[in-house]
């Protein structure tokens, strides 16, 4: 009896670190290629007779894993590179994840792939993952998208949120297989249901515009809603398209806006323009051309084309700025530089207006710019 309860209590032990283990895999993981958020952890059950070398070997993998943690990757490849070379898949996928970052160790993409391919072959899904990571941006190996579909995939049939995800877009893009909308939007779902951000976004890309699905503006709203409340930028500026043209849901300006703004806030170009223009129009808030010449500005300096184009219409018609016909020339001209048609027609008319000495100055400053990527305009 006291054997028993002494059995049952050593298992109650080894499943916590194990729970702590599997855990910290995936964080480290994520460290390494922070492609969408953790999927649900999936805690293989220990069998009842476990050899007391395994006791000592979760040991000193839980120490590897608490050194990390801790940022202290010298003791964590003093503790993984033993049982890395014992065969332990899970300290041979830290170990590329290691020399894939460059943490603890010097980076080495060879390394890292040698490490990923011994955990991977014994069915380890984040290596799995990872190691098709590599494939598909030719770190290490020599790009090959198939060999990345076949790593994505055998990672993805285990349930593993990334790979799901990134066997979404080989298929939506027809890498490394032939393009499968179908296909796609299986492995898309799949990753989504588990919470990545990013597949719940393409989902709603795909229903909102029917890309080899019937359009259903409904099921758009309900993926991006998704993906926007876990600060997504992109989800939340189409989710502010959305209320803002009254697809899928009533239209709401006010709703609008507060999509726009959360994106803008992240720093995204077309959610800064949007916002902007619903300042300068008043939509969904008092017109206030200050603050649209604000958002205008934050999107026009990251070479948002249509923004570059209204920026100069509020400087050339003297709304929230002063009137300055050489700044904005500068912006027409950014804005047709960066294919706004709008913008080339502005700048043809403002010239009417213009000295050849102002031009030649607008023109200066346009070329200064874009030279200093938009740092002195």
């Amino acid at each position: 009896m006291k054997k028993l309860k002494w059995i049952l209590t050593l298992i109650t032990a080894l499943v916590t670190i194990a729970i702590l283990i599997i855990v910290f895999f995936d964080e480290l993981k994520h460290d390494y290629d922070k492609l969408t958020s953790t999927p649900p952890i999936k805690i293989k059950a220990i069998e009842l007779e476990i050899p007391i070398r395994d006791v000592a070997v979760i040991a000193d993998f839980d120490k590897g894993a608490k050194a990390a943690q801790s940022g202290d990757f010298k003791t964590a490849l003093a503790k993984w590179a033993p049982l890395a070379e014992q065969g332990h898949a899970g300290a041979q996928s830290n170990l590329g994840v290691m020399y894939a970052s460059g943490q603890g160790v010097p980076q080495d993409h060879r390394t890292a792939v040698e490490w990923y391919t011994k955990a991977a072959e014994q069915g380890y899904a984040a290596a799995q993952h990872n190691l098709g990571v590599m494939y598909a941006h030719g770190k290490g190996v020599p790009e090959n998208d198939k060999i990345a579909v076949k790593w994505y995939t055998k990672a993805a049939e285990q349930g593993h949120g990334n790979a799901q995800h990134n066997l979404g877009v080989m298929y939506d893009k027809g890498y490394g297989v032939p393009k499968s909308n179908m296909a796609a939007v299986k492995w898309y779902t799949k990753a989504a249901e588990q919470g990545s951000a990013l597949s719940q976004y393409n989902l709603g890309v795909i229903y909102d515009n029917g890309h080899g699905v019937t359009e259903n503006y409904k099921t758009a709203i309900k993926w991006y809603t998704l993906a926007a409340e876990q600060g997504f930028a992109n989800a939340q500026s189409d989710l502010g398209n959305m209320y803002h043209s009254g697809k899928g849901v009533p239209e709401s300006d006010n709703t609008a806006v507060k999509w726009y703004t959360l994106a803008a806030e992240q720093g995204y170009a077309q959610a800064q323009h949007n916002l902007a223009v619903m300042y300068d129009k008043g939509y969904g808030v008092p017109e206030n051309d200050k603050v649209a010449v604000k958002w205008y500005t934050k999107a026009a300096e990251q070479g948002y084309a249509s923004a570059q184009t209204n920026l100069g219409i509020m400087y050339n018609n003297g709304h929230g700025v002063v009137t300055d016909y050489v700044r904005a020339y500068m912006w027409f001209n950014l804005g047709a530089y960066n294919g706004n048609t709008l913008g080339s027609q502005n700048k043809a008319s403002i010239t009417q207006d213009m000295t050849s000495a102002q031009i030649t100055k607008a023109q200066e400053m346009s070329s200064r710019c874009l030279e200093s990527n938009y740092s002195d305009c």
